[in-house]
């Protein structure tokens, strides 16, 4: 007896569960695809990343200008090289 009426109150919840939860999960759902998807960082954060992007900006500008003097010193040290006759030692003098 129990048994016939459990299907029909299971089928008027899932009736009810249905009719209420599906608007329910449309609003979620447009409220989700209205959202923006990042929200715009505050002010401070913002000029600290300017004042981090300029501070790799010097970096990059100091860095390159040591690589230009080290390349600029290797390049005058090979010329020295190529245009000095290898110095030979001055003869010893015999010993008395």
């Amino acid at each position: 007896m129990i048994e016939d009426i459990v299907i029909p109150i299971a089928g008027m919840i899932t009736g009810i569960a249905i009719v209420l939860g599906f608007p329910l999960v449309i609003l979620y759902a447009r409220r989700m695809w209205n959202k923006p998807l990042h929200e715009a960082p505050p002010p401070e954060v913002l000029e600290r990343l300017e004042r981090i992007e300029h501070a790799v900006d010097s970096i990059a500008v100091e860095v390159e200008r040591i690589s230009e003097g080290q390349r600029f010193t290797t390049k005058l040290l090979s010329e020295r090289r190529e245009a000095e006759p290898a110095r030979a030692l001055p003869p010893k003098e015999p010993e008395r």
